[in-house]
């Protein structure tokens, strides 16, 4: 597995920081069969959350809470799970783009927590998860946007994904074949163990999943 190291910095802002990470080879399908698993999960979270309960839903309470510790407004700059969230709660469906990427949107309305999922052949070296500086970075179709104290994601090329934003570098394409997840968690490890078995069986059963490798960091 990739060498991946949370920051100190981090850590001592954020002493429960965690993150669960998982490797495996996928197949990318644009046209796919997850309609009836979307539709049941934007469905359940409707009929359970109004806008609202979003802010108090405990990991995403506790990731807000995160955001203002780093010095980040979370009203301003959403985690990317809560945007999701509220998507949903406004009666929106989610957006559709191929199999892996609206699995990762799944998983995160599954665990309540930020998901990235990357192309994991575009990460260049070992990775370091820090507190974002003031540096350039285009998130998938935001444009520019600001990564300055929120929990970011940087190889030795810079940047590439953040706990608001992926980036375009590292996007999953129909010809990404290796793929890393990144599922992070503001209060601590106590979930992410059955948050890795969720993912795995997600991505078994819908990406032809194999070669299943994971950890937390």
């Amino acid at each position: 597995m990739k060498k991946i190291v949370i920051n100190e910095e981090l850590l001592k802002r954020i002493p429960l920081f965690k993150i669960g990470v998982i490797e495996f080879n996928a197949k990318v399908f644009q046209n796919n069969d997850l309609d009836l698993l979307i539709e049941e999960t934007e469905s359940e979270i409707r009929t359970k959350y109004s806008l609202s309960d979003v802010l108090e839903i405990p990991n995403i309470k506790c990731a807000r809470d995160g955001y203002r510790l780093l010095g980040k407004d979370p009203s301003r700059y959403r985690l990317a799970v809560e945007s999701l969230y509220r998507r949903i709660v406004k009666n929106n469906r989610l957006y559709r783009i191929n199999n892996v990427v609206d699995l990762g949107n799944v998983l995160s309305l599954k665990t309540k927590k930020s998901v990235a999922v990357l192309d994991l052949d575009k990460i260049q070296g070992d990775i370091d998860i820090k507190i974002g500086k003031n540096e350039i970075y285009e998130g998938i179709g935001r444009g520019i946007i600001n990564i300055e104290n929120i929990p970011i994601y940087s190889d030795e090329m810079g940047p590439f994904g953040s706990t608001t934003s992926d980036t375009m570098r590292s996007m999953i394409t129909l010809e990404t074949t290796k793929v890393l997840v990144f599922m992070i968690s503001f209060n601590g490890m106590t979930e992410l163990q059955n948050d890795i078995k969720i993912c795995i069986d997600l991505y078994q059963q819908y990406a032809d999943g194999v070669d299943f490798k994971h950890t937390i960091i």
